[in-house]
């Protein structure tokens, strides 16, 4: 909360918190409170709600696979998610729904599309699904489509290609509160879903089969948890664009701080994820004012040598 009433106070024009609030000063001809409302609150909240669902969703996936290198990406959900939004800026679909635009719809529906296909790949058993084939789904689906979006790319014209490559690069400028809005319902219910799953994790990341010997539903455990994180990287991806490393380093650095226990891991890398999103955010909008770099750009910057620290640490 804190983060999100002091961040819109930074950029490159200063404002004050007291003229924001300023009731006396008619909205029209308070400066500080259009740019507080209009201009980087939008893109605040988009930051704290990208960041919570990009780092709930590594945890969930980290826990599920049973794999520390697991993320956001490791699906296909991310790629399914980039290729929709590529294909519509690049064939001009002019489609709104509820005040989103084609852009950020086609992205989540790329990202269901995604989620289906591994999701189907992987009932390979009656007994529930294969991690394996889980893992091993996702990184050919990943790979197939960054084959599809290069394609993509090179049949799009110029500028086309450079919308693309922007929106590749991750980015919230959020000029409006609508597309927010529209990401809250997926968000909802993928919080509801993790909601669900603290004490089961514990079990299931572990193992399924001591999992089901406590007496979890471990078919129900893991197709709720990769619904909701599913949903909320979709949702995350489809408002912001690919963010690298929100996913994979947020959920190792709050174990390091919390321990293992998913009950205190879950909320305390939501809250940390949004934290770090939203500073990544100041630092884009400010390092090289009045530029501003895309979010990913700091993201891999700061996640690259923090997540090889990581491994040094760990080793």
């Amino acid at each position: 909360m804190t983060a999100c009433v002091l961040a819109p106070l930074v950029g490159g024009t200063s404002i004050s918190l007291a003229n924001v609030f300023d009731r006396t000063r008619p909205y029209a001809e308070n400066i500080d409170a259009q740019i507080f409302f209009v201009a980087r609150l939008p893109r605040v909240l988009a930051a704290a709600l990208v960041g919570s669902a990009l780092a709930l969703s590594g945890v969930v996936f980290q826990a599920l696979l049973r794999n520390p290198l697991a993320s956001p990406d490791t699906l296909g959900v991310s790629a399914g998610a980039s290729l929709g939004a590529m294909l519509a800026i690049t064939f001009n679909l002019d489609v709104s729904v509820f005040g989103l635009s084609a852009v950020p719809l086609a992205s989540f529906a790329g990202s269901l599309g995604a989620l289906a296909i591994v999701y189907g790949l992987s009932l390979v058993r009656r007994s529930g699904t294969s991690t394996m084939v889980l893992l091993l789904g996702g990184v050919t689906l990943t790979a197939l489509l960054s084959a599809v979006m290069g394609f993509v790319q090179f049949v799009a014209d110029f500028t086309q290609t450079f919308r693309n490559v922007r929106w590749m690069m991750g980015s919230l400028d959020v000029a409006s509160y609508s597309p927010i809005a529209g990401a809250l319902l997926p968000m909802a219910l993928a919080w509801t879903g993790f909601a669900t799953l603290p004490r089961v994790l514990d079990l299931v990341s572990v193992g399924s089969e001591s999992a089901a010997a406590r007496g979890v539903d471990v078919v129900r455990t893991e197709r709720i948890a990769l619904v909701s994180a599913s949903l909320a990287t979709g949702a995350a991806v489809s408002l912001a664009g690919p963010v690298a490393f929100i996913g994979i380093i947020v959920p190792h650095l709050v174990r390091l701080i919390v321990g293992a226990d998913h009950r205190l891991v879950l909320p305390g890398s939501a809250l940390f994820g949004a934290t770090l999103l939203i500073a990544c955010d100041v630092v884009a909008r400010t390092v090289m004012a009045p530029l501003e770099l895309p979010v990913g750009i700091v993201t891999a910057l700061v996640g690259g040598p923090v997540f090889l620290w990581l491994l040094f640490k760990r080793r």
